[in-house]
């Protein structure tokens, strides 16, 4: 070896070691990931039309929501507490764990932030409006009626549960939830959805994290229709903590609790199970919509097991097929009713109507719905559950020769005896059963085509 290679390979030698001392100290930094996206979200609108928005935190597979002033202006600190809880998280998002996707909804009812009420602006207490049949605790089932504090009874529940915009909104973007918060004011305690073990050892950690007391119930008077009771019969671990004061937003205090909840968030927010119905198993998330919208009585049992799809699952019932589609969890359409009813049409074409009295029209489709059919229609969903309406009401008859009079929406069939005149008497047609017996009929297996 010549001098002169000799030292050309020591000078190798040497940047050699120089990249890689420079490797060693700055591969870490760069293979950090990014911290969490911060992402705003509107996710539904009011009764008078006030945007109800939220803020999303993270993109981890485990969804946790906090929810502030759902009482309106009396619990105003709760939306103070939930603006600054915002702030904070905007400001740290990698405050999120990886795991975790945090949503915090600060102002679930702006109406009556706007109105200076506890209601919203059609006179009803949200917090009494939800259908809480699900769990084991009858006694908070959804009622009219309803107590408050310092005694006070009113008629404030709603005309029937689920009946307002915004808990409508809350309530489907919750389906796919692992776990809530919903703030109220003012006890200074912190209590569980009824029963329900999840949301017991959610409440314990966030009470000991805030220095707030935990009750296992809440027992100065009676709550009933209330969203942690409902959200906890779905399975979804579910709190309320109830601030201390009426006025201030206790931010230090209810920090610590979130803290102390991501920290443990793997253990005290379990993801669905799979449920079975009627000897087929449920997708989880398509279970928890089929229980909250209506259940048997509205869509039948299942009469297939999920069928994963490109975009997540699809399930047939009886009267529906129900899809879930992951990608959709920032909305309120993470589940949603399959399209059978155009599948039906599909290619007929319909005449259109005018406007007619006591009727409501759809200027989209251009029909009317009207008696029991419009009051079947609003009652148990509306737009998303049932879609606009294809064809007018037309008499026919059903498998058995008697008359009914029919119509046809784009997420199912509305059908009701003839004389009918109560929204009691309206059902579903079974359109789960046709798409089904459509599908076997063209299997591999069957070899046949129905014509």
């Amino acid at each position: 070896m010549t001098y002169q290679s000799g030292i050309r390979l020591r000078a190798q030698s040497v940047v050699g070691l120089l990249l890689t001392l420079c490797l060693a100290l700055f591969t870490p930094a760069l293979a950090q990931s990014p911290p969490p996206e911060v992402v705003d979200l509107t996710l539904g609108i009011s009764v008078e039309g006030r945007p109800i928005t939220g803020v999303r935190i993270g993109s981890g597979p485990r969804k946790l929501v906090l929810v502030g002033a759902t009482h309106g202006f009396p619990e105003r600190n709760t939306y103070e507490l939930a603006m600054q809880l915002v702030e904070h998280f905007r400001a740290n998002p990698a405050a999120v764990p990886p795991e975790i996707r945090l949503y915090i909804i600060p102002l679930l009812n702006p109406d009556g932030m706007a109105l200076s009420r506890r209601q919203n602006a059609n006179g009803v207490d949200l917090n009494r409006n939800m259908d809480t049949s699900a769990d084991s605790c009858p006694e908070n089932d959804w009622s009219q009626r309803v107590s408050g504090a310092y005694g006070i009874v009113s008629d404030t529940g709603g005309p029937y549960s689920d009946s307002e915009a915004e808990s409508r909104v809350i309530r489907d973007f919750l389906l796919d939830a692992d776990g809530v918060v919903f703030f109220h004011s003012n006890a200074g305690v912190v209590f569980p959805a009824c029963n329900h073990e999840p949301s017991i050892a959610l409440a314990r950690v966030f009470a000991d994290g805030a220095g707030y007391a935990f009750i296992p119930k809440w027992d100065f008077y009676p709550i009933t229709g209330g969203m942690h009771d409902w959200a906890g019969g779905l399975g979804i671990a579910a709190i309320t903590p109830e601030l201390v004061t009426g006025d201030q937003p206790e931010f230090a205090q209810n920090l610590s609790g979130v803290e102390a909840v991501l920290r443990s968030a793997n253990e005290l927010l379990p993801q669905p199970q799979p449920q079975t119905v009627g000897g087929f198993a449920v997708q989880p998330i398509i279970w928890r919509a089929w229980r909250a919208w209506g259940g048997e009585p509205l869509f039948g049992l299942p009469i297939a097991p999920p069928v994963q799809t490109a975009d997540g699952w699809t399930q047939l019932f009886e009267r529906a097929s129900f899809e879930y589609k992951p990608a959709q969890s920032d909305t309120t359409a993470a589940v949603q009713i399959g399209l059978l009813g155009r599948q039906l049409l599909t290619p007929a074409e319909v005449a259109v109507e005018s406007p007619q009295p006591d009727a409501r029209f759809f200027p989209e489709t251009q029909h009317n719905v009207s008696g029991p059919f419009a009051d079947f229609w609003q009652i148990n969903g509306g737009l998303p559950i049932f879609g606009l309406p294809l064809t007018a009401a037309e008499q026919t008859t059903d498998e058995t020769g008697a008359p009914i009079v029919r119509q046809t929406f784009e997420r199912g069939v509305l059908q009701r005896p003839l004389d009918a005149t109560s929204q009691l008497d309206v059902r579903l047609a079974t359109l789960g059963r046709t798409q089904w017996a459509q599908q076997d009929a063209r299997s591999p297996e069957t070899r046949i085509w129905v014509r």
